[in-house]
């Protein structure tokens, strides 16, 4: 069974540590980026989210929000499924939206990657 609760690093070298999972399936965490809007330096910023609970051998679906925190006005959702392969190597797959804010309705267009 995959657990979400640990240390991950990403294709981009960032890294995101989650906390226990509750029974419900809420957990929390931090996530330091090493890819900013800005080009500035590594930032830690809170993550919250859920995890689907998995029914009998299925791998658990989950979902993640990240508020950049003091450094960026935009949020990301994340979306994405944890597997294990044969070797017992975890793996998340996710999908993610960024919403920058902007300042105005006309500017909307530009405002989610």
């Amino acid at each position: 069974q995959c657990q979400l609760s640990g240390l991950w690093r990403n294709d981009q070298d960032s890294l995101m540590e989650i906390s226990a999972l509750r029974n419900n399936g809420e957990f929390q965490g931090k996530y330091l980026t090493r890819v900013t809007l800005s080009g500035g330096c590594a930032h830690v910023s809170p993550l919250k989210g859920i995890q689907q609970q998995p029914g009998e051998g299925a791998w658990p679906t989950f979902a993640f929000t990240v508020r950049w925190d003091k450094f960026s006005n935009a949020t990301t959702a994340f979306v994405g499924q944890c597997f294990v392969d044969s070797g017992g190597k975890e793996t998340l797959t996710t999908m993610w939206l960024l919403r920058e804010a902007v300042g105005s309705l006309k500017e909307d267009w530009k405002a989610t990657r």
